[in-house]
């Protein structure tokens, strides 16, 4: 066998067999990349948390405020809005 042979079924061989393989490798890497969160969105994610939290906090702040002022409030709302 001559060098050109050799080198074109080498060549051929990566063309066909390695290339792909290793496309198909380098996007599955970079879809499962993807699919994880990034620091921001962690730290995001953190930080909706602790806002919901507080927003939580204060309504039932609010709501002990006012069923100190109007107890009667709750039990007319509850009466007039009946869930379905």
């Amino acid at each position: 066998m001559t060098v050109e042979l050799i080198l074109s079924i080498a060549l051929l061989l990566f063309i066909t067999v390695a290339l792909p393989i290793f496309i198909v490798l380098h996007f599955i890497t970079r879809w499962k990349r993807s699919r994880e969160i990034s620091r921001d969105d962690e730290q995001m994610l953190e930080d909706l948390w602790q806002l919901s939290q507080r927003l939580e906090d204060r309504l039932g702040t609010l709501e002990r405020i006012l069923d100190d002022d109007l107890p009667e409030r709750r039990r007319r709302y509850e009466s007039t809005h009946v869930e379905h």
